[in-house]
């Protein structure tokens, strides 16, 4: 195990698959997650996952649906209200963190600092401590305030990956999807992985 410690949280936003494929990617790097889900990150597993993909069997369904790999690394999961976890503090070195997905009140509540909950402190810790903040928005279209606090956000120093999948990879599944995405996120985080072929200029079968 690496024991880097990252912090994933994930909010009410559509794009549940994205937000487990990164948390398997990072566990099966030897990472230690330190997990925080919203009252509505927690509705959206269950709602686009199903009851396996609760809280409380996260691991379990991870193990099945992405391999033993995700047992190399550790996870906490942190409840929101508590202000008083472990990466509510600088002092904690936990080097990055990501939202994914992360809700137009979540963006809003990072962008203006308003740290009402964990999810909104530990990202204002990364962005104060000027360590990678990763915030992956999921809504479309995008209205005008939304539009601005992205803007905010990157400029106090966070990245903003949309959930944006490519398809210069030829998917053929949403799973796939999922791959490329998480594997942008783990890049922005600042890990190699290999979720998704790197672009070499031509798509497979393509003549010469």
């Amino acid at each position: 195990m690496s024991g880097k410690s990252v912090a994933l949280a994930i909010t009410g936003a559509s794009g549940a698959l994205y937000a487990v494929r990164t948390l398997a990617a990072l566990l099966g790097q030897g990472l230690n997650v330190e997990l925080v889900v919203s009252d509505y990150g927690r509705r959206l597993l269950r709602d686009e996952l199903g009851e396996e993909a609760a809280i409380e069997k996260l691991v379990p369904y991870l193990s099945v649906k992405y391999g033993v790999a995700v047992k190399d690394g550790s996870l906490v999961v942190h409840s929101n209200r508590d202000l008083g976890a472990t990466i509510a503090s600088g002092s904690h070195h936990c080097s990055a963190m990501a939202i994914v997905p992360c809700s137009m009140k979540t963006l809003a509540g990072v962008a203006h600092g308003l740290s009402r909950n964990l999810v909104e402190r530990a990202a204002d810790v990364m962005l104060k401590e000027h360590r990678r903040l990763v915030v992956v928005p999921r809504e479309t279209p995008m209205s005008l305030p939304a539009l601005k606090n992205m803007v905010l956000c990157a400029e106090a120093g966070a990245l903003i990956v949309p959930a944006m999948p490519a398809f210069y990879q030829q998917p053929k599944s949403l799973d796939d999807l999922a791959d490329f995405m998480a594997g942008k996120i783990v890049s922005a985080l600042g890990f190699e992985h290999e979720l998704y072929p790197a672009w070499t200029g031509r798509v497979e079968g393509e003549r010469s």
